[in-house]
């Protein structure tokens, strides 16, 4: 990949899929939405099972770790200790807000 694919970048590719959705029906509907290579080839790169809306995408699609989840320490800190699903990167492992930082957005 010549450039940093985001996971905002996937996402805006399948917005216009129907979801449930498994992994060749995201690529087509990235196709059709004239998705760049790279996210379509970041999509090729995503375990083959059905994606139930477009945030589980983002977290299987293999990204930069930084390119744009906006993740505190503390949310890292909790996907390091809880498992994600089987070859499921840490980064890419649900991570809900601290209670604090619940407390903090009101």
């Amino acid at each position: 990949m010549d450039r940093t694919t985001s996971a905002r970048d996937v996402v805006n590719a399948v917005k216009d899929a129907d979801f449930p959705a498994g992994k060749d029906d995201l690529i087509d509907a990235a196709k059709r939405a004239g998705a760049p290579q790279d996210v379509v080839a970041a999509l090729r790169g995503m375990p083959r099972e059905s994606y139930a809306n477009r945030e589980e995408v983002a977290r299987s699609v293999r990204v930069d770790p930084d390119s744009d989840l906006h993740l505190s320490e503390a949310q890292r800190a909790e996907q390091a200790r809880k498992g994600g699903r089987p070859g499921q990167s840490q980064h890419l492992r649900d991570a809900p807000k601290p209670p604090v930082q619940d407390e903090l957005d009101r």
